[in-house]
């Protein structure tokens, strides 16, 4: 009944349901690794439970279990092919609480769909009621596949229920942002305002850093120069999101632009100003200019932050200054801070850049003896490391030995790195193994995958995992449907062009149903 609400198109089974098949592939074909054989997962057959305690177990140990029974859900959403959500739901034996669900939501953030569906069943469930936080989750989960209308119904929903909080909007006018929708992004979080809320110069300042940090910086310094002094007062932070903004465009001219402007309004910088400027000098490999603002700031009495210092070690690091990098890894263990998993990731990325691969690995023993690692980010550093010096089969021992769980963001590096080798069986290895996981692959990762599959001429699979990537809702960018359409048509099949473009056309128009 769930998936038979959902999409009016694709998919669907004798009896009005959508096949499960498709999210098969997304959480796991099995529980194999590269290492392990498969191993059966039996499941209780006996309805959910909503979440009642009669103790007091403590903060850690809720969390480790809302963790656990989120992650076994995602894989027995993953075990039937032709079953709806609610027929596999029903079969477990899970205590359910917002506060699970909430984390289920936020595991399929990729795959607003079914995202949708979870979140549906849990509200026809006897006793249970969603939160403020399960009802945001799901809004994050549909503004990544762009379903807009329905994220608003459910802010009629929640403030129905007084459920609404400011988060809502912001979260719905970042989705407008990063979909290049900068209009409707300030209207979202003009339209709190419509919902009884006051905006205040924090909410200014959180509209300045979602449109900074979708790289929309140009409309946020708009904004700021429309509303500064009519609207809202800036305050220092508002200040300080332009010069990230500018930043992280490495517009320096814009950077001391901004930086005089708030001078000369009587704000002085302090630590995190400084850190902003500093990483902004970096990135634009203006390694002089920064530091002499660490030696102003020094002089001023502000005290670097290690991020400050995360920040020079990363950025003399990659343009192979090694011994000053090393000099400022040294001057961040004097500084009185305790040295942090980033702090030696900055030191484990400049070993690499000057090939030092030996030394990275010792950083990362030293991590483990003093206890702050290594964590995913640092394998992620020296696996882009080795791919980029060709030492690709160091590279899949080092992921085979990782003594943390991967994230999405390794499985790419490992996906692409096996995809640009023309090594598609252990691209799709790997693949499984996340899916087995239940980590989501997201629009960058199929793109890896499915243009790899129409290099090597596999169009069947490539058309597969095309669907798979439509039917959770990930709408195609242009030149990866470009790619395949070209390859079917040197293949003469332009049926199956046609039946993909009707497909993308209705993810594009229809939406899902409340």
């Amino acid at each position: 009944m769930v998936f038979s609400q959902i999409f009016r198109f694709a998919g669907k089974l004798p009896g009005g349901h959508l096949s499960r098949r498709v999210y098969s592939r997304i959480f796991s074909a099995g529980e194999q690794s590269l290492n392990l054989e498969s191993t059966p997962c039996i499941h209780k057959a006996s309805n959910f439970i909503i979440h009642k305690s009669f103790h007091s177990p403590s903060i850690e140990t809720q969390q480790v279990g809302v963790s656990q029974d989120a992650e076994r859900i995602c894989k027995i959403l993953s075990k039937s092919t032709d079953s709806t959500v609610e027929t596999l739901l029903n079969k477990a034996s899970i205590e359910l609480s917002p506060p699970l669900i909430e984390e289920v939501l936020k595991k399929l953030s990729n795959a607003g769909v079914l995202a949708f569906s979870v979140f549906k069943y849990a509200e026809n469930q006897k006793g249970f009621k969603h939160t403020t936080s399960t009802y945001n989750a799901l809004i994050e989960s549909l503004g990544k596949i762009k379903q807009f209308k329905l994220a608003w119904s459910l802010v009629e929903e929640m403030k129905h229920k007084k459920l609404l909080s400011k988060d809502t909007f912001a979260l719905i006018s970042r989705r407008y942002a990063r979909a290049r929708k900068v209009k409707e992004a300030i209207s979202a979080f003009q339209k709190m305002e419509e919902y009884g809320f006051k905006m205040e110069v924090g909410d200014f300042n959180r509209m300045l850093d979602t449109l900074s940090k979708s790289r929309n910086v140009g409309d946020a310094q708009k904004v700021f120069d429309g509303m500064k002094k009519k609207r809202f007062e800036p305050d220092l932070k508002s200040y300080t999101i332009l010069l990230e903004g500018w930043g992280q465009e490495m517009n320096l001219l814009r950077v001391n632009e901004v930086y005089g402007e708030m001078k000369d309004e009587g704000f002085e910088p302090d630590v995190v100003t400084y850190g902003i400027v500093i990483n902004a000098h970096c990135k634009a490999k203006k390694h002089d200019e920064a530091i002499r603002f660490f030696n102003e700031m020094e002089m001023r009495s502000c005290k670097p932050s290690p991020h400050i210092f995360c920040s020079l070690i990363n950025g003399l690091g990659s343009e192979r200054k090694l011994s000053q990098a090393l000099e400022f890894f040294e001057r961040s263990k004097s500084s009185g801070f305790p040295l942090e998993a980033p702090t030696y990731n900055a030191l484990v990325g400049a070993y690499c850049w000057s090939q030092r691969v030996e030394d990275a690995f010792k950083v990362v023993e030293e991590m483990r003896l003093k206890g702050v690692g290594p964590n995913a980010r640092t394998y992620d550093i020296i696996l882009h490391h080795l791919i980029r010096m060709q030492r690709t089969k160091e590279a899949y021992e080092v992921y085979q030995k990782m003594s943390c769980e991967p994230t999405v963001s390794t499985y790419e590096i490992m996906v692409r790195m096996f995809c640009n080798k023309e090594r598609l069986d252990m691209a799709i290895k790997i693949w499984d193994e996340m899916k087995g996981e239940g980590v989501l692959p997201g629009m960058h990762m199929f793109s890896s995958l499915i243009t790899a599959l129409c290099n090597e001429n596999k169009l069947d699979e490539a058309c597969e995992y095309f669907n798979e990537m439509l039917d959770v809702g990930i709408k195609a960018p242009g030149h990866m449907f470009s790619r395949l359409k070209q390859a079917l048509l040197d293949e003469g099949r332009k049926d199956k062009i046609a039946e993909l473009a009707v497909k993308m056309d209705r993810l594009r128009k229809t939406q899902l149903l409340g």
